[in-house]
């Protein structure tokens, strides 16, 4: 760079500069996608959309996963965190009076309003959809009722109660259930956590708004509950994380609009 030269805009604002690129971090920032879904959301060619998802991957600002459901099909996600980081570092680039500290969502005082209820859907409803449940439920101070479900119940995993003891949280009177328990329970949000649910999640009454987010089953893992355990530990801390962001979006003040699902 020669003398004089002024440094050039910050990675946030020339991946967010694109047209495309902008309407794929609004559709990731929604829900877990794979990419004909987002072909099909944002109207563009699959090459087109995949070479923008790589320059998002690049940049960090995009995470990729591999369905569990069907291991030729790849789930893509919006760094949330990265995300907060990037723009609070866009905005001390621009002038030093801009900057600031990406909010700490998980936080328990970031209280949300009070919001429709949200079912939370797992295959064997015996880690993921508990551990987000028991979240949302103290997160939200009760402001927000929710409930957990799977298409094959099992019983809770041991691990489940320590990652929420690690948090504070008891959680009593909490047991695996079968979705058809809520057939025709309405819901405001209906969020699948594991690629096989989605794929047989019936469609519930009341037109609730259908997010998904790809984690990981800890409970597959092999080896005794010490061995597995961090893997437990992970699938919390990211659901507290996305839990956080969303409980950002969630009630009456909110601008939710019904999220489309794309088969």
């Amino acid at each position: 760079m020669g003398a004089g030269a002024q440094p050039g805009p910050p990675s946030f604002a020339r991946m967010a500069a694109d047209p495309l690129r902008w309407r794929l971090l609004r559709e990731l920032a929604c829900s877990d996608r794979r990419v004909r879904e987002l072909v099909t959301l944002v109207g563009q060619p699959q090459n087109l959309v995949s070479y923008h998802l790589g320059r998002l991957r690049a940049s960090g600002l995009v995470v990729a996963r591999r369905s569990s459901f069907d291991g030729r099909d790849t789930y893509y996600r919006l760094d949330l965190t990265r995300c907060a980081q990037s723009l609070a570092e866009a905005g001390a680039a621009l002038h030093p009076g801009l900057r600031s500290a990406p909010a700490q969502v998980s936080a328990p005082s970031a209280l949300p309003p009070e919001g429709g209820p949200v079912l939370f859907l797992c295959t064997g409803n015996s880690a993921r959809s508990q551990v987000a449940e028991a979240l949302v439920r103290v997160r939200a101070q009760g402001r927000i009722p929710a409930f957990s479900a799977g298409s094959h119940p099992k019983p809770l995993h041991p691990n489940v109660e320590r990652v929420l003891a690690s948090r504070g949280i008891e959680p009593a009177g909490q047991r695996s259930k079968h979705l058809s328990v809520f057939a025709d329970r309405r819901f405001s949000y209906v969020i699948t956590l594991c690629d096989r649910v989605r794929e047989v999640s019936p469609d519930f009454p009341g037109r609730p708004a259908y997010l998904h987010w790809s984690v990981p089953d800890p409970a597959a893992a092999t080896g005794d509950q010490e061995d597995t355990y961090p893997r437990f530990e992970a699938m919390a801390a990211e659901l507290e994380t996305r839990i956080g962001f969303w409980l950002a979006t969630v009630g009456p003040g909110s601008t939710r609009s019904p999220v489309q699902e794309v088969s």
